[in-house]
C-alpha cells in the first residue's frame, strides 16, 4: 500500500505518548509499506523532519504555530474558545495551509489509504469519509472528566462547555470517517455507542521490549516514579492528586519515601512540588526515561482524568518495573490484577498496594515478572504494527469514488 499519514507533528524528540505509539507502528509499516508523512514543523527541534526517513519514504513539513500553553497567547485562546463552536483542542491545531497542504498531496500521489493522526487532525482531511482516523482516546471522555474533578467552579463550567463542543465535533467526525482505529476494545465500544461510529477497527497497544530491558543492577533513583509528559493537564491531576492524598499516608510508615516526577515541561505548580518537599524529584524533560524506571521500586499511574491507553504501564512492565494504578490509569489495557499489576482508586488503597510492593520483595518480583511475560507474549510493536496494517486494508480505499 501506499499511505499518507497526517499528523499534528513530527515524532521527534519523542516526548508524548502519542508520538511513541505512531513511531512504534510507522517504523514497522514502513518495512511493509510506503508511508509518506505530513507533519507540523516546529522550527525549535528541526530533528523532527530530518529523522523522518527512519519511518517514511518521504516527509512533508508545513509551517503552523501550536501556541504554548504557557504564553499570553494561549490565555487569549481560551477565551476565544468560549465563544467557538470547534472545541479549543481542535481549532488549535486548524491551519488553511495543512488542509491545502493534504488537498495538493492527495491530488498529486496515488495513495491506496490515508491515516488522520488524532481528532485533531480532522478538519485538514478533505475526504474523511474515505480515510481511516487514528483515535488515540476517546476526546470527549477525557473533557468529561476534566470537568467531574474540577475543584475551581470557573475550570469545571469551562470544562463542561468544552465536552460539550468536543462530543458534537468528535461523534460527527467518527460518524464520517471512512474508518476509526481505537486503541482499546474499551475505547472501540464507547465510539460505537456514543457517537454511533458503525466502522470501528482497534489495535492493542505496543511497548519496545529490547529498549526497555533492564540492565545489570543500577543505581537507586527513588522508591516510586510517575512518567508522563507534565504538559498534560490528566498526568497534572494525577500527580497532584497522588502527592496531596497518597504520599502523605505512604510516609506514615515509610516516613522517607521518595517520589521521581519525570516528565517534559511541568507547569509552575508541579516544578513547586520539588521545591517544597525534598523527597520529590521533578526532573522536567529528560533524555532517556529508563533509567529512572529501573531506578524505581515502584511506577505509580494515579490518573483520575483520561483516555485510550497509557503506555507508560507497558513501558514499566517491560522495564521489569511493577506498577499500581487507578482504574482509569490502566483503562483499555489487558492486564491482570492483582496477578500482574495493582489496582487502587481510594487514596488509602493506592498507598496499602504501593506499600505492599515496596516492603514485599519476592512478591515485587513476582509482580513484576508476570507483567513482563504478559508483554513480551503479545505486544511488541511488530505485533501491534501487523494488526494496524491489516485494518488498513480492510479499511476504505482513498481511491474510490474519484
Amino acid at each position: 500500500m501506499k499511505i499518507l499519514f497526517a499528523g499534528p507533528n513530527f515524532l521527534h524528540p519523542t516526548t508524548k505518548g502519542g508520538q511513541i505509539r505512531t513511531l512504534g507502528i510507522l517504523r514497522w509499516l514502513a518495512r511493509w509499506h510506503e508511508v509518506h508523512y505530513l507533519a507540523y514543523e516546529d522550527p525549535a527541534h528541526p530533528e523532527g523532519p530530518q529523522r523522518a526517513s527512519e519511518y517514511s519514504a518521504r516527509a512533508y513539513p508545513v509551517s503552523h504555530t501550536v501556541v504554548d500553553k504557557r504564553s499570553i497567547r494561549f490565555a487569549a485562546q481560551l477565551a476565544a474558545g468560549v465563544f467557538s463552536r470547534t472545541p479549543l483542542a481542535v481549532s488549535r491545531y486548524d491551519s488553511p495551509q495543512m488542509r491545502q497542504s493534504v488537498a495538493e498531496l492527495i491530488g498529486k500521489e496515488s495513495f491506496d489509504r490515508m491515516v488522520v493522526d488524532f481528532l485533531a487532525m480532522a478538519p485538514a482531511c478533505p475526504c474523511l469519509e474515505r480515510s481511516a482516523l487514528f483515535q488515540h482516546n476517546v476526546e470527549t471522555m477525557i473533557w468529561r472528566r476534566r470537568a467531574e474533578n474540577a475543584w475551581d467552579p470557573a475550570r469545571k463550567l469551562y470544562y463542561r462547555l468544552q465536552a460539550s463542543r468536543m462530543f458534537a465535533f468528535e461523534r460527527q467526525a467518527c460518524r464520517v470517517a471512512g474508518q476509526v482505529i481505537a486503541v482499546s476494545p474499551v475505547d472501540a465500544g464507547l465510539m460505537r455507542t456514543m457517537f454511533g461510529a458503525e466502522r470501528v477497527s482497534e489495535i492493542p497497544t505496543g511497548v519496545d521490549l529490547e529498549y526497555f530491558a533492564r540492565p545489570a543492577p543500577i543505581e537507586r533513583v527513588a522508591d516510586l516514579v510517575f512518567i508522563g509528559s507534565m504538559d498534560w493537564l490528566p498526568n497534572v491531576d494525577g500527580v497532584e492528586y497522588f502527592v496531596r492524598e497518597v504520599l502523605p499516608l505512604i510516609r506514615r510508615r515509610r516516613p522517607g519515601c521518595t517520589l521521581a516526577i519525570v516528565g517534559r515541561t511541568p507547569p509552575p505548580q508541579i516544578a513547586d512540588l520539588g521545591r517544597k518537599d525534598a523527597g520529590v524529584r521533578v526532573t522536567g524533560t529528560v533524555a532517556d526515561v529508563r533509567p529512572y524506571l529501573w531506578g524505581s521500586a515502584v511506577s505509580v499511574v494515579p490518573l483520575r482524568i483520561g483516555g485510550g491507553t497509557r503506555l507508560k504501564i507497558y513501558e514499566a512492565m517491560a522495564a521489569g518495573v511493577p506498577v499500581v494504578s487507578t482504574t482509569v490509569g490502566a483503562e483499555g489495557l489487558e492486564v491482570h490484577p492483582p496477578e500482574n499489576i495493582r489496582i487502587a482508586d481510594r487514596p488509602a488503597d493506592f498507598a496499602e498496594r504501593c506499600l505492599e510492593l515496596l516492603e514485599g520483595e519476592d512478591e515485587s518480583r513476582r509482580i513484576a515478572s508476570r507483567a513482563r511475560e504478559l508483554v513480551a507474549g503479545r505486544f511488541f510493536w511488530a505485533q501491534v504494527a501487523r494488526r494496524f496494517a491489516e485494518a488498513l486494508e480492510s479499511g476504505p480505499s482513498l481511491q474510490a469514488g474519484r
